[in-house]
């Protein structure tokens, strides 16, 4: 049977004061210094890097489509329920 472990530090905090406090991470880098927000092919190729350090037997989305295609949409939904825009979608509005 397994003991229900009680809240501590910042799971603890309210969720205002958690947002507040991760928040900070992303304001730490000043705007100039975040490449990939101003070079999406920079983006793009470490990504790719990424992908290819990668054996190719432990690729689950090049092996499975249909994993990769059902990531896919969950991300989609999960993007939109947050409310947040994507750049086509600001292109479209």
């Amino acid at each position: 049977m397994a003991q229900a472990r009680s809240k501590r530090g910042f799971a603890a905090m309210d969720r205002s004061k958690q947002r507040e406090i991760a928040s900070k991470g992303g304001q730490s880098v000043p705007s100039e210094k975040r490449s990939f927000s101003k070079d999406p092919s920079l983006a793009a190729e470490a990504g790719r890097k990424g992908g290819q350090s990668v054996a190719p037997q432990a690729r689950s989305f090049s092996q499975n489509r249909a994993l990769a295609a059902q990531a896919g949409r969950k991300g989609g939904e999960s993007r939109g329920a947050r409310g947040g825009s994507s750049e086509g979608a600001r292109r479209a509005g």
